[in-house]
């Protein structure tokens, strides 16, 4: 029970990592706050959760409206009055040329995966210094260490994200601690939308385990960085990739 009674925000937490995250955390005594935008697989993550005993809310939100944005740090302060963990999952894949993409996609990347984040961190901060501890995770991706053919605003906002991890250590401490965790290649709804497993056959080829991740492997990375285990860990990005790129 090394969360018990905390409160953490996950974001992006109907699927995929997200989900994996706040269900270990849940086992692990947190209170979670489910996000997603969709209702049905919010409410089955929170059942799943209530089941084994646990506890949690969900909070339907588009990451793109920024008034959604505000409302989980909202309905979050109205259930449980405080908040020690944010895990900053919720992300957008972009695979459009540099050439063909267009003004609004590169917005609509940013604001999910930059400008949220940001928005999310500037809310709980105040909560979390006068309580004198708090955590702040961010999910970039190996694409914010590293650009690759084809993906120009998922890179560069990525990059941002591993940019902004920095700051925010810097500027947030000492009462909160701030890292990032740069995923590899990891079967989630994101990778199956640009064709499973077979389009990330290089990344699986090229590293030195041989083999995609799974969401579980995020989450216990995540479960490290809230958790004392990692209390003189701040500004790193934590690369979770089988090895990828040493």
């Amino acid at each position: 029970m090394r969360l018990k009674d905390k409160v953490a925000i996950i974001t992006g937490s109907t699927s995929g990592m997200g989900r994996a995250t706040a269900i270990l955390f849940a086992r692990e005594g947190a209170k979670v706050v489910v996000v997603g935008r969709n209702e049905k697989r919010a409410k089955e993550v929170v059942d799943q959760i209530r089941s084994e005993g646990n506890e949690a809310i969900y909070v339907i939100a588009d990451m793109l409206n920024l008034d959604d944005v505000k409302n989980i740090f909202t309905r979050t302060m109205e259930e449980y009055g405080t908040v020690d963990i944010l895990f900053n999952n919720a992300g957008m894949l972009s695979v459009t040329p540099l050439l063909d993409l267009s003004f609004v996609e590169w917005e609509n990347v940013f604001r999910v995966n930059v400008t949220a984040p940001l928005i999310l961190a500037q809310l709980v901060a105040p909560v979390m210094k006068e309580k004198g501890k708090g955590v702040i995770i961010n999910t970039s991706s190996v694409a914010g260490a590293h650009a690759h053919h084809g993906y120009a605003a998922y890179v560069a906002s990525k990059h941002a994200l591993s940019g902004l991890t920095k700051s925010m250590a810097w500027e947030l401490g000492p009462e909160i601690r701030v890292n990032a965790i740069l995923p590899g290649a990891i079967m989630t709804a994101m990778v199956d939308s640009v064709g499973g497993e077979a389009a990330v056959k290089h990344l699986k080829e090229g590293s030195p385990l041989k083999k995609v991740g799974q969401s579980e492997e995020i989450a216990t990375a995540a479960l490290f960085l809230a958790t004392e285990d990692s209390s003189f860990v701040t500004g790193q990005l934590l690369r979770v990739d089988g090895g990828i790129d040493i």
